[in-house]
């Protein structure tokens, strides 16, 4: 069977339903999974819990699942850049879970790896450590993390094959590759598609084996979150 589909509509076909987790692909706005993100908005499902690094900034990325109330919980490293996040968390409406990011990352890592905790030194004796077993190594203590595994992972890549190998772009590599592997279904969306053989093996970051369905972008809005300039010199 084909994974390749028409639409991010089509590739979310009879994967999504009310109160699933979602894992969702991007570092700020940067290699965010923008069109599968649109496509979860026009199914309508809600009380979301989503695992992303942030959740976008007003009305572009996440931000727009805020707008209609579709997310019940966040799990994220950062929410700074959204007003609307902030209005909806001091009302009450949103549930937030912070992680330092590093424990976030190494979270999903461990979902798509099979394991169900791990001990970390970040966040003992925090609020991050609350209500979490704590446990002495090596003179040291450290908090327990439970690992992520997800309903679905959407995601964005540079490239991909019919066969769902992906290649990311640089820094838009970034939760990406780690998201793929952490959930019952991945679907990815790319830039760029190919026929199969058409990569160096050594180049391909995200097997196939992860991607359960893809799509081919007609277009890539990729924007900024803060542009700092300078004046031209004279």
């Amino acid at each position: 069977m084909s994974k390749v589909h028409a639409s991010a509509t089509e590739a979310l076909a009879g994967l999504l339903k009310n109160d699933m987790l979602i894992l969702s692909g991007g570092f700020g706005l940067c290699g965010i999974p923008s069109a599968l993100i649109a496509a979860i908005r026009e199914a309508g499902v809600t009380g979301l819990t989503i695992v992303s690094n942030n959740a976008g900034i007003d009305g572009v990325g996440l931000g727009v699942l805020l707008e209609t109330k579709q997310v019940k919980k966040m799990v994220s490293s950062y929410v700074g850049e959204n007003k609307l996040f902030m209005q909806q968390f001091l009302a009450n409406e949103l549930e937030i879970e912070f992680n330092p990011q590093g424990t976030l990352a190494e979270r999903i890592r461990a979902g798509g790896a099979g394991i169900p905790a791990f001990f970390t030194r970040t966040g003992y004796g925090t609020a991050v450590a609350e209500g979490k077993e704590t446990r002495e190594f090596d003179g040291h203590w450290y908090v327990m993390e439970r690992g992520i595994f997800g309903d679905l992972a959407v995601i964005h890549a540079w490239k991909g094959d019919t066969e769902g190998n992906l290649i990311y772009r640089k820094t838009a590599r970034n939760f990406n590759p780690m998201m793929a592997t952490a959930a019952k279904a991945t679907v990815a969306e790319v830039e760029e598609l190919h026929e199969p053989g058409g990569f160096d093996p050594d180049h391909i970051i995200t097997p196939g084996i992860y991607v359960q369905r893809i799509v081919k972008l007609d277009a890539v809005d990729k924007r900024i979150e803060q542009r700092t300039t300078r004046k031209r010199a004279a």
